[in-house]
């Protein structure tokens, strides 16, 4: 009897829930390191991208926000040896009003793919049968978007608002005489760069050859142009 009470005085107390949290606790983990992501070496060969569908892409531009809704009715298309537009519809069934003012608004474009697309399809489409009539009554829309890329800072942007005006004096012919004066002032800004002075030079003999010698306004810009050239 003495061993049953003594045995039934034994007490085991359970373990408190401090000591099993002392106990089961695990230790707490420092954080790993963020790792930065390496460049890679096609990035230095491949141009300023930009995605118009990503979820959280914001246009930068009027262009790039039609662009990026299928306003733009061409698509760019990479080839292996060089990329190309694939139009949705035929250019010579778009209407010019107001696409090829658009086209012309995106050559003031930096990012890739709407360089491209801003450049080809404005020359493009002026090359479709009939663009003369469709371009002329553009032209005092036209006229200061090519000025705006022209007065850019960035001289790729400078390269193809120069190709444009070009390309716009070639199809519309002395049509473009009387808007040439707003333009001027900015090519001979630029031609003080002589990286620049062989181009506008020889964009000025185009112009004078679509237009006619007649087409030069009587300025001071047109002046301090000729006058740089051949002094």
């Amino acid at each position: 009897s003495n061993v049953l009470r003594m045995s039934s005085g034994i007490q085991i107390k359970p373990k408190t829930a401090v000591q099993k949290s002392k106990t089961s606790s695990p230790l707490p983990c420092s954080p790993e390191p963020a790792l930065k992501p390496q460049p890679k070496p096609s990035d230095k060969l491949n141009p300023k991208t930009i995605d118009p569908f990503g979820a959280h892409s914001r246009p930068p531009s009027a262009f790039a926000a039609i662009y990026a809704k299928g306003g733009i009715p061409c698509r760019l298309v990479h080839g292996s040896v060089k990329h190309r537009l694939q139009w949705e519809c035929l250019p010579e069934t778009v209407p010019f009003d107001p696409l090829l003012v658009t086209l012309a608004e995106g050559l003031r474009e930096t990012k890739h793919p709407y360089t491209f697309v801003s450049k080809e399809g404005f020359k493009e489409l002026l090359m479709v049968e009939g663009a003369t009539e469709k371009a002329i009554p553009l032209l005092p829309r036209l006229v200061p978007v090519l000025k705006a890329a022209l007065a850019h800072l960035d001289d790729e942007v400078f390269g193809r608002g120069l190709d444009a005006l070009v390309q716009l004096s070639a199809v519309v012919g002395p049509s473009l005489n009387d808007h040439l004066k707003h333009l001027l002032t900015n090519l001979s800004r630029r031609l003080m760069d002589k990286k620049f002075r062989e181009k506008i030079t020889v964009a000025l003999q185009k112009l004078e050859q679509y237009g006619g010698k007649v087409s030069w306004p009587d300025d001071y810009s047109v002046i301090c142009i000729f006058e740089c050239n051949f002094a």
